[in-house]
């Protein structure tokens, strides 16, 4: 799910830091949203995104809390 163009771009030690809204309920019709105006829209959770980043050869992920209830971050380092 990590185009390879992305990997490609960053230099070794280099980090991909991915948004994430944890799911509440706004968090949800944000994604429900989403899922209705783009074709191409899906909903995807930071556990999968740390799968997609080692696949794509990150080396490092990690999942971190950014201080409110429903946001955080998911980082892979190079």
């Amino acid at each position: 799910m990590i185009p390879g163009e992305i990997t490609s771009a960053l230099p070794e030690g280099g980090a991909l830091v991915i948004y994430e809204r944890q799911a509440n309920a706004f968090a949800l019709l944000q994604s429900l949203s989403m899922l209705i105006e783009l074709s191409g829209g899906f909903i995807s959770t930071g556990s999968e995104m740390r799968g997609w980043l080692r696949e794509a050869a990150f080396r490092q992920t990690t999942l971190r809390a950014l201080g409110g209830p429903i946001d955080s971050m998911v980082v892979g380092v190079k």
